[in-house]
């Protein structure tokens, strides 16, 4: 028996490796790296789609398709926005996307992939008393999120920022929220309660819930004035840090390297909130430093390294997203790996149905 099934390998897959001792991400053939930056988010839906769904279409075809999607999610929704508002942003997001059809075909995936992008901006808006902004469906992805977000066009290094995280997130092997949607698909259930499997596991607090205590622990760090103080006592008092280390990633998470270079490229734009975003960086940065020393020093029988979740947390802010809403945006990215597993699965024809070991009491025996 393997507690936590640590180094089980349940499953075959074409979609992605992960590294954990070398510290490199492969998605379908291709290096992390060349994807990010390199290639836009429907470029990557369709990698990960591909040979799941007859139907599917070019790149430009299917960025069209997923425009459309996002119409038909908020066109469908929209009635009932106020009413999932009420919830909170993440249980607003998901308890939308579970009125959503619950088929097989590439437009129910689509429209699984559209939601987040149209919920989570309206959601927020209506929380703050404003109105939704409809999508444009011939708008790029990621811009067109942050454009129903704040109500205006933003700027293209702004929208590409936002793009190479989605990209950055689409998959990542078999993690526990990717795990549930699996098991869900074995039992050929639709795309809908797949993701909606994906969904509950990504609120737990040890998968998906750091980025925004990251930027708690950074506000936390910046009122004390003494990181390497602040960070030895979360450590005394057996608390995490947020942002560091991670479960198969013995090295640095590349995820994070990343996204750095993303926040360092927003930081360095001209525009009225550069001198902040560089200010925010450089102090992330520095605790960063500290964070690396402190654990270093306190575990030194392990190798804890920033994660993806550290730079997330910086990259979403500066997008605008507060933080209750950072596990909405990265469902927005994850999604389309979620339905690449879910089709996969469902190709197998197999359930997933493990054994367990029984040791509770044993019933006395009749002589």
């Amino acid at each position: 028996m393997a507690n936590g099934l640590d180094d089980v390998m349940a499953a075959e897959t074409v979609l992605s490796d992960v590294d954990g001792f070398g510290g490199r991400l492969t998605i379908r053939g291709h290096s992390l790296p060349e994807l990010a930056g390199r290639w836009h988010y429907p470029q990557v839906v369709r990698l990960l789609l591909d040979g799941f769904f007859d139907d599917l279409s070019g790149d430009a075809e299917l960025a069209q398709a997923i425009g459309r999607a996002r119409v038909d999610v908020f066109e469908r929704l929209q009635p009932v926005f106020l009413t999932l508002a009420a919830l909170d942003i993440y249980g607003g997001m998901r308890a939308g996307m579970a009125l959503l059809p619950d088929g097989a075909t590439l437009t129910d995936a689509l429209r699984l992939i559209a939601a987040p992008a149209v919920l989570t901006p309206a959601l927020l808006r209506a929380k703050r008393g404003d109105g939704p902004v409809a999508p444009d469906g011939h708008a790029d992805h990621a811009a067109d999120m942050l454009r129903m977000l704040g109500g205006k066009a933003v700027s293209p290094d702004l929208a590409r920022a936002l793009d190479t995280y989605l990209v950055t997130v689409c998959d990542h092997g078999l993690n526990a929220s990717t795990f549930a949607t699996r098991v869900v698909a074995s039992t050929q259930a639709g795309l809908t309660s797949a993701i909606l499997a994906g969904l509950g596991a990504l609120k737990g607090p040890l998968h998906g819930g750091a980025p925004g205590p990251v930027i708690e622990m950074l506000d936390a760090i910046a009122a004390s004035g003494d990181a390497a103080g602040w960070l030895r006592g979360e450590i005394a008092r057996g608390e995490r840090i947020m942002g560091f280390g991670h479960r198969i990633y013995r090295v640095r998470d590349p995820r994070a390297d990343v996204l750095k270079a993303v926040v360092r490229q927003l930081a360095a734009r001209k525009g009225p909130s550069s001198g902040k975003m560089g200010s925010r960086l450089a102090f992330a940065e520095a605790v960063e430093q500290a964070a690396l020393e402190v654990l270093r020093v306190a575990k030194p029988q392990r190798s804890i390294q920033t994660n993806v979740e550290f730079y997330t947390a910086l990259l979403l802010e500066a997008a605008g997203f507060p933080k209750e809403a950072f596990s909405n945006v990265f469902a927005a990215g994850r999604v389309a790996g979620w339905i690449a597993h879910a089709r996969e699965q469902q190709t197998t024809g197999r359930l997933i149905r493990p054994q367990s070991r029984y040791v509770g009491p044993v019933p006395d025996l009749v002589a």
